[in-house]
């Protein structure tokens, strides 16, 4: 099918897009298995869950996929939710294995990894099957990401769609570190993205067991960005579309910085660069990562946040500790490309990555808002 290019004059991006189909009819209709990965969430289960059941979708499954809870979870689904699936793993795997685990026991055609502290409108997941169906090679997409407690402000995990720096930090279209926007329909657009929030990401299944999934050394946090990345070097794109909107609880910009998340958050971020950066860029992105976690520790350690301080050097230590592990990764999905259609060409993803540092724009220069930036390189 001829591919046109269409240009996102907002984003600056330009994707292959296919001809436009018609929605199939809903005997046509693909399957989607809605996954909730829960850890004694009892609580959002009971409070979340129903919207969920309230999806429209003829040809949907509800699960949710219990990581070893000590709480009533399960006796409390099975009493008041007998139509959800349970998958019932035998300990908390965190989000990348638990998820991986869980998704070997579901059939469909697109698998949705849904947080349990999400509420869902009845058609939120009509659209976005309907827009990624026009095209075989969009494999992943997320919908408007917003606060459930400010429901006219984007979430932070999410928000319209995450782009990634030159340097490996990730932020989103809506959300720039702790500032989250006013959604005024400013991101209304069918936009394409980098990265896909795991608070709310439709994948095709076949993709996501094509590629193997979520990183389960990375436990938890980045793990869907690394997966995205994965799918772009793959040849795919992802997309954000706002016709789906969702509302997550979250906590990011709430909730004190926790030293295990912190530990998590550099470690991953490092393990993702070292997966999936092209061998020209490899070092010299690590080196000036080297100034920036320096920086980071610096800055933990003068405020007397010794936690903290502790988790970004003990985040260091341990991905260089484990860097044979990481390269026998690295090397592992170049051999798995080579069984692919498309050609590994990870030095010429552009879809959502800022050709600057948003460490410099945000500390430096200012900038508070992702439209700021996006102008800049725009621009520039």
């Amino acid at each position: 099918m001829e591919e046109k290019q269409i240009k996102n004059a907002k984003d600056g991006g330009r994707i292959p897009q296919r001809e436009m189909q018609e929605m199939p009819t809903p005997t046509q209709l693909p399957r989607v298995a809605v996954v909730i990965l829960n850890w004694n969430g009892v609580h959002f289960l009971e409070q979340f869950l129903p919207s969920v059941l309230k999806s429209t979708y003829p040809k949907i499954e509800i699960y949710v996929a219990d990581n070893g809870s000590t709480d009533n979870s399960v006796s409390y689904l099975q009493i008041h939710f007998p139509s959800v699936k349970v998958i019932e793993l035998p300990e908390n795997y965190g989000f990348a294995k638990g998820y991986n685990e869980a998704l070997k026991q579901v059939e469909a055609d697109y698998f949705v990894l849904l947080n349990s502290d999400v509420e869902v409108s009845p058609k939120w997941v009509e659209p976005v099957i309907k827009l990624m169906e026009t095209d075989p090679y969009m494999a992943a997409c997320q919908p408007k990401i917003l606060a459930y407690h400010n429901k006219t402000q984007f979430e932070y995990a999410g928000a319209a769609g995450g782009w990634i720096d030159k340097f490996g930090y990730p932020f989103c279209r809506g959300r720039f570190f702790d500032v989250c926007e006013a959604d005024d329909g400013q991101y209304n657009n069918v936009s394409p993205i980098f990265w896909a929030s795991g608070a709310a990401l439709f994948i095709k299944a076949k993709v996501y067991q094509e590629l193997q999934g979520l990183d389960s050394d990375f436990f938890a946090h980045m793990e869907e960005i690394d997966l995205c990345w994965r799918i772009h070097r793959a040849g795919y794109h992802i997309m954000y579309c706002p016709k789906s909107v969702v509302y997550h609880v979250g906590g990011g910009t709430l909730q004190k910085t926790n030293p295990r998340k912190t530990f998590l958050n550099f470690r991953n971020n490092l393990a993702l660069l070292y997966k999936n950066l092209p061998t020209s860029r490899l070092l010299p992105t690590l080196f000036i990562r080297a100034i920036f976690d320096s920086i980071a520790f610096v800055r933990f350690l003068v405020t007397g946040d010794f936690k903290n301080a502790w988790a970004v050097l003990n985040a260091v230590f341990s991905f260089y500790i484990k860097l044979p592990m990481w390269q026998r990764k690295r090397s592992a999905f170049k051999r798995l490309l080579k069984t692919t259609q498309v050609k590994d060409t990870p030095s010429n993803i552009k879809t959502g990555v800022y050709q600057g540092s948003i460490i410099v724009q945000r500390f430096l220069k200012g900038k508070k808002y992702f439209s700021d930036i996006v102008k800049t390189e725009i621009e520039g």
